[in-house]
């Protein structure tokens, strides 16, 4: 039984209306990336050396369940995980709107999802920074130091002949092909 005054056609147009899909994001990848970038950098100030987005959003597959993944590279960072994080909560604050438009009204707010390294760390090397080496977006790069790390783990991982190898629905990547028991391999 349909409610009262509501018959099965009208509660089927109903129920199709409201499954609707959602109207076009009104923020842009750019204007979501702006605002980050801003943010960031209102945020760290001079202590900003680099910020890049990498995962989905650097490889243009992003879905509305996808986070955001951002590098950030500044000095004078807090020693713990935890305090970074906490130092960052002003840029989830001020890019709310945008990160809340920007797959419509009726979806979730991408979560941003921030690694934060010292420059010295970024040095350090960590197996994140292989797949950057195909897919990163450098919204922020003050005297080249991303790029410069990204060029040189570029040009080391083709001496050794990296590849990027596909397996069971992921990927791995095989530092040296022609690996042999014994060999040290550096990146």
């Amino acid at each position: 039984m349909w409610p009262a005054g509501l018959n099965a056609s009208l509660f089927d147009t109903l129920s199709i209306m409201a499954t609707a899909s959602d109207p076009p994001a009104s923020v842009s990848r750019e204007e979501l990336f702006a605002a980050v970038r801003s943010a960031v950098q209102t945020l760290y100030g001079n202590r900003l050396v680099s910020l890049a987005v990498f995962g989905s959003w650097a490889r243009q597959a992003a879905t509305a369940d996808s986070d955001l993944d951002l590098l950030v590279v500044a000095r004078n960072l807090p020693p713990s995980r935890m305090k970074r994080a906490r130092e960052f909560r002003p840029v989830e604050a001020a890019t709310a709107f945008e990160r809340s438009q920007f797959w419509g009204p009726n979806r979730p707010a991408i979560e941003l999802s921030p690694v934060f390294k010292t420059p010295e760390e970024l040095k350090a090397g960590s197996p994140l920074y292989l797949d950057m080496t195909l897919w990163c977006v450098v919204l922020h790069d003050r005297d080249h130091t991303l790029h410069d790390y990204m060029t040189t783990l570029r040009g080391r991982m083709k001496s050794l002949g990296s590849i990027r190898k596909s397996f069971k629905g992921g990927s791995f990547w095989d530092y040296k092909p022609d690996f042999r028991p014994g060999e040290v391999v550096e990146l």
